[in-house]
């Protein structure tokens, strides 16, 4: 009996056994099972997945960094379980990823769902889910390090850009500046929505930033607050210009996000000792 393309391909990129049937529970989106009957969708697998990816990753970020404090480990963990990270580890899995072998229906194949971050980050939950229930808890933690590893092991390494939200309101704290809010507006179509933020601090407005959530334009516009609150503080300590602070600040700032998102094969970081952090 021949095998499902999506059975060879997915069994070789994490390196488990899939029940096909499960598999394919996994990988049908809610579009695909309402236009065809009501079929069962992935999304009890998802928020199974979701429970198992945190423990793991929860857990070895906990031994991983003795020293760290609530709040640190916090955003080492934001910045691996999130959904452009995983939709990175989604797009990178084997030759071509997952997207090939999603269950769209016809609205989401059309507006190109099979490179949407959002459904490619709840398909990888919802495999993640299947190879628990069917290998268990130890066989899970071993995929999940595999693929996961490499994502935390840059987390190490990325300061502010770990959560621009926390960091941003962190320093306005430190500043007296109070706890900024946040403003979004929407626009587009309900399939292909965009969004745009402005925070504000002490009355002061910034951003203008876009997304393709909610959450990833309140980081942008978080991130372009705190680069220049960053600047104005870095300027009156050393009685510089601001724009030369603003543009130290945000080169460095700059270096620290820009960590590649699809790497997908490392080391366990079990082994590398004290070492960067939702959707």
């Amino acid at each position: 009996m021949k095998r499902r393309p999506s059975v060879v391909h997915l069994e070789a990129a994490f390196g488990v056994a899939f029940d096909p049937d499960l598999l394919e529970r996994a990988l049908t989106h809610r579009s695909y099972a309402y236009e065809n009957g009501g079929l069962p969708t992935n999304e009890r697998l998802e928020f199974l997945g979701d429970a198992v990816l945190g423990v793991v990753i929860t857990t070895a970020l906990y031994h991983n960094h003795p020293d760290l404090p609530e709040g640190q480990l916090a955003k080492l963990r934001a910045s691996v379980v999130n959904s452009r990270a995983l939709a990175g580890v989604a797009r990178g899995l084997g030759q071509g990823g997952i997207g090939p072998y999603l269950r769209l229906g016809k609205g989401e194949e059309a507006t190109g769902g099979r490179d949407k971050s959002s459904i490619l980050a709840d398909t990888l939950e919802a495999l993640l889910g299947a190879i628990y229930l069917q290998h268990g808890l130890d066989r899970a933690s071993e995929v999940i390090h595999k693929v996961f590893d490499p994502l935390m092991i840059e987390a190490a390494g990325g300061g502010p850009a770990l959560d621009w939200k926390t960091s941003l309101q962190e320093l306005t704290a430190e500043l007296g500046l109070g706890v900024p809010e946040y403003r979004i507006e929407d626009a587009g179509p309900d399939h292909a929505k965009t969004f745009t933020a402005w925070v504000l601090v002490a009355g002061e407005r910034f951003g203008g930033a876009e997304g393709g959530s909610k959450k990833e334009a309140e980081q942008r516009a978080a991130a372009s607050a705190w680069q220049e609150l960053k600047a104005r503080a870095v300027a009156a300590a050393a009685d510089v210009a601001p724009d030369d602070a603003t543009e130290a600040v945000a080169a460095a700032a700059g270096a620290a996000a820009s960590a590649p998102e699809e790497s997908v094969e490392g080391t366990d970081v079990s082994a590398a000792g004290p070492g960067q952090p939702d959707a």
